[in-house]
């Protein structure tokens, strides 16, 4: 008997974002409500300074408001009892945050928002204990409000009766530029959506004139500067010290390098400015996939609305999983009922089947502290800032939340073997060769000795890092996940292209890296006019590799069947035309051509 060929796979519209956090290995959340919107379970993330006496280092008996408002004359009781317990608690805390955490002033227990009922004495008493917890932590923190409530100041949100409540950041600091917390995020938008204008102004300190004055420094080019269009990936960066306050040029000191704030910051916001234009789409695509961003900003001109290349911007961020927040500017120059038209869009096509996310206005500084604690966690919700970089409106609230923005968990630890691919090369006069890149796992040092491949030939050749810089500050070694570039000895630019890889040397002569050809991709057609047959070419984005690649083989289809159409999902065998390629299974892969996209992972490399 012939078996049945198997049912053909079907996903519709709504799926695309349950299948891109399948193939990034992501657990979906329990989910909660607040004011309406759907968050992750809040139990799990524990995100207060919950008064339940549970826990390590818990003393019996004594509730968390008791620890705050304890006044015990003797050190050393006041040690045991109060300062300890609370100094493991947050010590805990930041150890999960990579350094950092956020912490709820005031309030037991999250989930039911049950607050302490603190009068304003109270409130600065607890405070105050809280700052001897961080000084006696190692390394030292530093305590900084983020927001308030009920205190009385200036912008806070209508008293609601149920006590003193502030919302603070607890961060250590930093001895060395290695230790420097960094978050990747993502610039994209249709073209004159005013991407680099933006980060001109976030970055610089310095308001715009209306006539794109902001946006000179960041261009790369001097086509870029004549056109005012973004044509290449641009890198800008964002510092915040320990305080959370950002690193901007003062009156006094008219610019800041990159060495400069890295050198102050605690924290680092590094922005991939990429560019609007369709012709430039393959320079985007390649921002998005090859410098692997943790979070998007998607820029939405308040004139315009969500048009162009903005929804294929959106897109290709729900296909790789990357959560998005959405900024409209220009809202200084726009008539209230074309923005009010900007954001009926904008509303409708976010909570669309396809995307399936809940907006969040952020209309102060409560709710940008709100969105930026619970962001990473639940991507169902999309906060949305309204700004003007000519007046200032609403810039402070996007930089406080970019200040919250956690830092991503890491899935591959420094003990690993290397993995390190190419996103960028350089010529540094009197150095050489230089390559810029992520690290995706293991520890690389200055001096050591690593595999550069593939080459022309498919070959591995060993090559030495005399140097590692990161954010232009040399450093002694680098870490994964984090953006660095090396100087590497006796080798010239024309010999490296973007897309190889640095690997650690195996110890066994058995186990030497490949060039790979063919792979097997777990793939979901998002679209295409017609089907997707063998011998169909696209462009193929994995990590920094782009490369037209040749669908060999349609796998778990009967003959006459091997095909796909949108909305199919199936295993396709791909070939690369040009050259072989360094491929580990999981990878994400995403194709296009023409209109046509798909995404997947990588479950099989090699020859059938």
């Amino acid at each position: 008997m012939t078996p049945s060929s198997p049912a053909r796979t079907k996903t519709k519209p709504a799926t695309l974002s349950a299948f891109a956090a399948e193939i990034s290995g992501t657990p979906a959340a329990k989910k909660s409500t607040v004011a309406g919107i759907e968050l992750p379970d809040l139990d799990a993330l524990n995100l207060g300074l919950k008064d339940d006496g549970e826990g390590e280092g818990a003393d019996e008996g004594l509730s968390l408001r008791e620890r705050l408002l304890c006044d015990i004359p003797d050190e050393a009781e006041r040690e045991a009892k109060v300062l300890g317990p609370l100094r493991r608690m947050i010590g805990e805390r930041m150890e999960e945050g990579h350094g950092e955490a956020v912490f709820e002033v005031g309030c037991d227990d999250r989930d039911s928002g049950k607050t302490l009922g603190f009068s304003r004495e109270e409130y600065a008493k607890a405070v105050e204990t809280l700052r001897r917890v961080c000084e006696g932590m190692m390394p030292p923190c530093i305590f900084s409000e983020l927001s308030t409530r009920n205190l009385g100041r200036e912008g806070e949100p209508t008293s609601d009766g149920k006590g003193c409540l502030s919302r603070v950041m607890i961060r250590r600091t930093t001895a060395a530029a290695t230790d420097t917390l960094e978050v990747r995020v993502a610039v994209v938008g249709n073209v004159d959506a005013g991407k680099s204008t933006m980060l001109g102004v976030l970055t610089k300190g310095a308001l715009d004139d209306g006539r794109g004055k902001a946006r000179i420094a960041l261009f790369r080019h001097k086509h870029e500067a004549e056109s005012g269009r973004t044509s290449a990936v641009g890198n800008e960066i964002l510092g915040f010290t320990p305080t959370s306050q950002p690193i901007l040029p003062t009156g006094a000191v008219h610019k800041l390098t990159w060495e400069d704030i890295a050198a102050k910051a605690a924290k680092v916001i590094s922005f991939i400015d990429l560019a609007g234009h369709e012709k430039y789409l393959k320079t985007t695509v390649f921002g998005m996939v090859g410098h692997l961003p943790d979070y998007c900003m998607l820029m939405v001109g308040a004139n315009a609305g969500l048009v162009g290349m903005s929804k294929e911007h959106l897109g290709i961020a729900l296909a790789l999983n990357v959560p998005v927040f959405v900024v409209i500017t220009k809202i200084d120059m726009c008539p209230a009922p074309v923005l009010q038209a900007t954001i009926t869009q904008l509303t409708k096509i976010l909570k669309s089947p396809g995307v399936r996310k809940m907006p969040l206005f952020i209309g102060g500084m409560d709710e940008a502290v709100t969105s930026g604690m619970h962001f990473s966690a639940s991507q169902r919700v999309c906060p949305i800032f309204q700004v003007s970089n000519v007046t200032g409106q609403g810039l402070d609230f996007v930089r406080s939340f970019l200040n919250i923005l956690p830092v991503p968990i890491l899935t591959h630890t420094a003990d690993e073997p290397v993995l390190f691919r190419v996103s960028d090369t350089f010529s540094v006069p009197f150095v050489g060769a230089v390559v810029s890149g992520v690290i995706e796992r293991g520890t690389v040092r200055a001096g050591d000795t690593l595999l550069l491949g593939p080459d022309a030939t498919d070959a591995f050749v060993s090559v030495g890092v005399r140097t590692i810089q990161r954010k232009r500050i040399n450093v002694p070694f680098a870490t994964p996940g984090q953006s660095v570039s090396f100087a590497l000895k006796r080798l010239r630019r024309k010999d490296i292209r973007k897309g190889q890889v640095l690997l650690s040397i195996p110890e066994s002569p058995t186990a030497q890296p490949h060039a790979i050809y063919e792979f097997v991709a777990e793939v979901l057609v998002l679209y295409h006019a017609t089907t997707l047959k063998p011998n169909y070419q696209a462009m193929v984005h994995i990590g920094s590799i782009t490369q037209t690649a040749q669908v060999v083989e349609i796998l778990d289809r009967q003959e006459g069947e091997k095909i796909l159409r949108t909305g199919d999902r199936g295993r396709i065998r791909f070939r690369f035309i040009r050259r072989g390629e360094f491929l580990v299974g999981g990878e994400k892969v995403l194709f296009r051509e023409g209109r046509t996209k798909g995404l997947g992972r990588v479950v099989e490399v090699g020859p059938k």
